[in-house]
């Protein structure tokens, strides 16, 4: 989708300002309004990474649901890092386990099977009405898959932590739906209030990049220097 010329020029402003203390902080938004976000610390892309999307997830949420897809395959065209966060509603009444089911996969068996369960659970929220309905379901994945399902599944609580550190870290950025879903880069961050955005966002972020590195002077050898 193309942007106007004004609010690409905003996103790139907000992106390539200098590195003072307000520009670690810089903030836009596509897609609507930002959120009223407190402690931005955490948006950053993990080390190695010069772009990269945040995302604050439900697995009973479906609007979540909608965006997965979207957000999974731009991260394979643009070759960029997820760094996923739960964060349950109040009110569902499944999320919570089917996040310790995912946490399970993940830590246990294998991060890419965990991201197929995350892609399958949201592919059959409308036949999951109930605790039983996602044991069911999750039992008939594991068996699927050849894997054991755990007769205790979370027995020293390590999953649950995880899962409310997420909980935590989204509080702490005052996080108020998901999906929130974030474009950072090492200066600043894009919020994508409409996942249909994600594609010109990551553009934008990955243009300010280039832009910061061509920038960027070059020091010149001291006479006689090497």
């Amino acid at each position: 989708m193309v942007m106007s010329r004004v609010l690409s020029a905003a996103l790139l402003l907000s992106l390539t300002a200098a590195a003072a203390p307000s520009a670690l902080t810089a903030q836009t938004a596509v897609g609507g309004q930002v959120s009223p976000f407190k402690d931005t610390s955490m948006l950053k892309p993990p080390a190695g990474a010069k772009v990269a999307i945040i995302e604050w997830e439900d697995l009973e949420c479906p609007a979540c649901a909608r965006a997965f897809p979207i957000v999974h395959a731009a991260l394979k065209q643009y070759n960029i890092p997820l760094v996923r966060h739960d964060f349950q509603i109040p009110g569902h009444i499944w999320s919570a386990q089917a996040s310790l089911y995912a946490r399970y996969l993940q830590d246990k068996v294998s991060p890419d099977l965990a991201t197929d369960y995350r892609r399958q659970v949201f592919a059959s929220q409308y036949r999951i009405n109930s605790q039983d309905d996602l044991k069911q379901f999750t039992d008939n994945f594991f068996k699927t898959n050849g894997k054991p399902m755990p007769f205790v599944l979370d027995a020293d609580g390590a999953l649950k932590r995880e899962v409310d550190a997420d909980k935590e870290l989204g509080l702490k950025l005052n996080v108020q739906e998901t999906p929130t879903i974030v474009v950072v880069t090492a200066k600043g961050w894009i919020q994508v209030k409409d996942v249909m955005q994600l594609y010109a966002a990551i553009d934008q972020a990955e243009a300010s990049v280039k832009t910061v590195a061509t920038a960027a002077p070059v020091k010149k050898a001291a006479p006689g220097g090497h």
